[in-house]
């Protein structure tokens, strides 16, 4: 073999490169986000209404609970619910205000922990025992600093429910503020999104958001609840999702009342602190899991060095067409996924944004390896 030869069309090889990471990139619009892009919910032609038991654990959320938690207890669902806030050893006035709301909402019911679970780090237990505490079949689960959407949410959310079914996964989205931050937070929760619909709705559902979830109470049970995944702070999420989610009993709800919204990260070390917290579960996922969310991020990753090498080295415009297929299938894919999420503002600035996650991956790999919190709070 003529080395010397092969070394002087190295150009060659980076626009291989990028055509492969093109390839892979395009196989997984293709074949998964496509299919959230041109999802239409089925219309049912018979509606059960169930009753539904909506969990909330708080620690040390007095005010984010006096700002969301009447949204919650206001909500316009008629049939039978409750509504229960776990207090996990809260040392604000969070146990307070709970008994006064208890006078004003029947169906407000709050329980008090006063001591902290040993060997079982993270927001599981209290988690746990809000189940428990639980009266009906349908959990509907949120958190202290999130609002409903709408006075929809209930009903919404539980109307995804049918035959066979037992997880229903929502959107938990951020509130649309002024500034960077807000932007780039809000286009990871979007890009997020993309990616955990878009599995389920190609039979491979692998996460869910703990802002808003559901799943029924037996299939909870069945799996010995949180046992599993107790040594691992989170998870109380995404772990158990990927571990009980199937093809067959999972549904996903993406009506805009369906929505939770929260307030973003501050500040970028808040930021860093949320984003440690999920990575760290991620190395649990299921090994097929792992695989193409690994894959699809190694693509991601290596598409714009790789088109950057491929102008200056080798053809620039060989380069831009690549570029120009991908582009058109993610603007097509970004349009419509992003107009059913609400997600709308960040459009005319979604190629910068998915530059961005080049930088995102750089900066976040890091939460691999650091080892988590084990406080939830």
């Amino acid at each position: 073999m003529d080395w010397k030869n092969l070394l002087t069309h190295w150009p060659v090889f980076i626009f291989v490169g990028l055509c492969i990471v093109t390839a892979v990139q395009l196989f997984y619009y293709g074949y998964f986000f496509l299919r959230l892009a041109f999802y239409k919910q089925k219309p049912k032609t018979q509606s059960i209404t169930h009753p539904v038991s909506v969990v909330v654990c708080a620690r040390d959320e007095a005010n984010n609970l006096e700002i969301n938690l009447p949204e919650v207890l206001m909500q316009d669902y008629p049939y039978t619910h409750e509504v229960i806030v776990v207090n996990d050893n809260s040392h604000d006035d969070t146990r307070y205000f709970l008994e006064e709301m208890e006078k004003a909402f029947r169906q407000l019911k709050s329980v008090t922990l006063t001591q902290e679970a040993l060997h079982i780090p993270g927001k599981k237990f209290p988690l746990s025992v809000g189940i428990k505490t639980a009266k009906f079949g349908v959990l509907l689960l949120t958190d202290a600093d999130c609002t409903p959407a709408s006075n929809q949410w209930i009903s919404k959310m539980q109307d995804g429910y049918s035959e066979g079914k037992e997880v229903v996964l929502g959107y938990g989205a951020f509130h649309k503020k002024p500034g960077l931050l807000n932007k780039l937070v809000r286009y990871e929760t979007f890009h997020a999104a993309l990616q955990y619909f878009s599995y389920a709705l190609a039979g491979m559902p692998y996460m869910g958001v703990g802002r808003n979830l559901s799943y029924k109470k037996d299939l909870f049970f069945a799996n010995k609840g949180f046992s599993s995944m107790n040594h691992v702070p989170g998870g109380d999420d995404d772990l158990f999702i990927n571990k009980v989610a199937t093809a067959s009993n999972t549904a996903i709800v993406l009506d805009k009342e369906s929505f939770t919204l929260s307030a973003a990260p501050k500040d970028f070390n808040a930021w860093w602190r949320q984003k440690s917290r999920h990575y760290s579960t991620s190395r649990f996922y299921k090994s097929k899991h792992q695989f193409l969310l690994a894959l699809y991020a190694l693509s991601h990753f290596l598409f714009y060095p790789l088109l950057a090498a491929t102008i200056i080295f080798f053809n620039w415009w060989l380069a831009l067409s690549v570029f120009g297929v991908r582009f058109i299938v993610q603007a097509i894919v970004s349009f419509k996924t992003m107009k059913k999420l609400d997600e709308k503002d960040l459009l005319p600035i979604f190629w910068l944004l998915d530059i961005w996650q080049f930088f995102y991956y750089l900066i976040f790999s890091a939460t691999l390896l650091k080892k988590p919190r084990s406080t939830w709070k």
